[in-house]
């Protein structure tokens, strides 16, 4: 039975209640209800402080604020990801797997950071100050002028940062952090809350740019209360394939610039390499190209990224066939050979089905149906795609091809790397016909029909 004046908080989604249940009626998730001190229940401000409040100013619009400035760190991709540069005064949330590499890329960033005249700490809750520095040595960073510290008490590296004057910190990492005016735990909904708090309201008052790194679930999602995601100014994720030595910086929310604009690296035995071609990096230049591949066209953020889908479509060596797919939804993929189905006579019913997305990059506009589509008939009709062609187009239900944005980026970004044409919608395509010529298709039939019967010589 709940005692009076309780408070349960939700470890999964932060949700507080004051009444104690198996189940959290805000995630449905069981057994995440956990008493904290210190949490207040929805609803719970004092009449005390509600009357002391001033009065809402307000503003117009136009101003004549000149634009924040930005702290460029010496790392383009993660200065592209944060839209040009980290803003003074901004908190920003990295969370990513265990081990992708989020303190080798925060320690470079503050490491560059400094060396272009910024003042930099790196205080870490995880670590000690001797394996930071063994890590700064194998990245060939220890020349750097970044201040280390090995801390979780909140109290203690407030009145650090309060004391001295940085630009740019990095917190290693926010589950961490405690602070003694709650006895929860580390880690707990109220300590992850209470802490970001505190930080972001340092990182408001002081001026600094304050970079947090985050835990994740088994989910992918960022642990703790959805609360601090709302806090901060832009929320990053670096995120990996194991066995891949790609690491993306994707950006899923930036109140200082676009959002999933990503940022791509290279993880090697010195640390983390920028790649400024990852167009170049995901394609297989060598050779000719097999039968049940094609290459996409697609636009990650501002960036056009060219990505090479492998498809293999067999015979079912059991009663029911199977659907595996890497990089890509896999409801996507059943929608897509609903189609070639229903809409193009090719029959999927008795053979497995197994669709990658190679260099473990995931995708997820819709614009890449068609390159998906083309890789599956050409594996199904044994059939290659020409090595010079790109592939891009959404499909829908009705098989119609339907025009995606930025057509002409995407072209002009296969031109550069060589491709000679492509296949896309015949809507939309750019005046003038664009930097490649352009086999356009209304009908995911038309497309199918060009790979069986090979005519790639004449395109319209």
């Amino acid at each position: 039975m709940a005692r009076d004046g309780a408070v349960y908080a939700c470890q999964s989604c932060g949700a507080v209640t004051t009444k104690w249940s198996g189940q959290c009626s805000a995630c449905q998730g069981w057994n995440t209800l956990v008493e904290e001190t210190g949490a207040r229940a929805p609803g719970a401000l004092s009449v005390t402080k509600a009357s002391r409040a001033r009065g809402l100013q307000f503003t117009g619009l136009e101003s004549d604020t000149p634009a924040p400035p930005r702290i460029i760190t010496g790392v383009d991709e993660f200065d592209r990801v944060c839209g040009g540069g980290v803003v003074p005064g901004s908190a920003i949330l990295i969370g990513g797997d265990p081990g992708v590499g989020k303190s080798t890329l925060l320690l470079e960033v503050v490491a560059k950071a400094s060396m272009r005249g910024a003042s930099c700490a790196y205080i870490s809750g995880e670590e000690a100050v001797a394996q930071i520095r063994g890590r700064a040595e194998r990245m060939g960073l220890a020349h750097a002028d970044v201040k280390l510290a090995a801390e979780s008490s909140l109290r203690d590296i407030l009145d650090g940062l309060k004391r001295d004057n940085f630009d740019l910190v990095v917190i290693d990492s926010i589950q961490t952090m405690w602070s003694d005016a709650h006895e929860a735990g580390p880690g707990t909904v109220t300590q992850v809350r209470a802490c970001a708090q505190e930080l972001v309201r340092l990182a408001k008052k002081k001026g600094v740019a304050i970079l947090l790194v985050g835990h994740v679930t088994k989910d992918g999602q960022i642990a703790g209360p959805r609360v601090v995601e709302h806090l901060v100014d832009a929320v990053l994720s670096f995120e990996g394939e194991r066995g891949y030595p790609f690491r993306i910086l994707r950006g899923a929310k930036n109140r200082f610039g676009a959002t999933d604009e990503i940022g791509v690296f290279e993880m090697g035995d010195s640390g983390l390499r920028e790649v400024k071609n990852p167009s170049a990096l995901f394609l297989n230049e060598g050779g000719e190209r097999a039968a049940g591949a094609a290459v996409f066209a697609g636009i990650e953020g501002s960036r056009p990224v060219l990505v090479e889908f492998q498809a293999l479509v067999a015979p079912s060596a059991y009663g029911t066939p199977r659907r595996a797919v890497v990089g890509w939804d896999s409801g996507r993929l059943a929608m897509v050979l609903a189609v070639l189905e229903s809409r193009c006579g090719l029959g999927f019913g008795n053979k497995d089905v197994y669709l990658n997305v190679a260099g473990g990059l995931r995708i997820t506009e819709p614009a890449a149906d068609l390159a998906a589509a083309a890789a599956l008939a050409s594996s199904a009709l044994d059939i290659a795609l020409p090595q010079d062609c790109v592939v891009f187009g959404e499909v829908s239900l009705s098989g119609e091809v339907r025009p995606v944005s930025r057509m002409e980026t995407r072209l002009k970004e296969a031109a550069k790397l060589g491709f000679g044409r492509a296949l896309g919608p015949l809507s939309g395509l750019p005046e003038g016909g664009g930097a490649l010529p352009v086999a356009g298709v209304s009908r995911l039939a038309d497309a199918v029909r060009r790979i069986g019967d090979e005519i790639w010589g004449q395109l319209t």
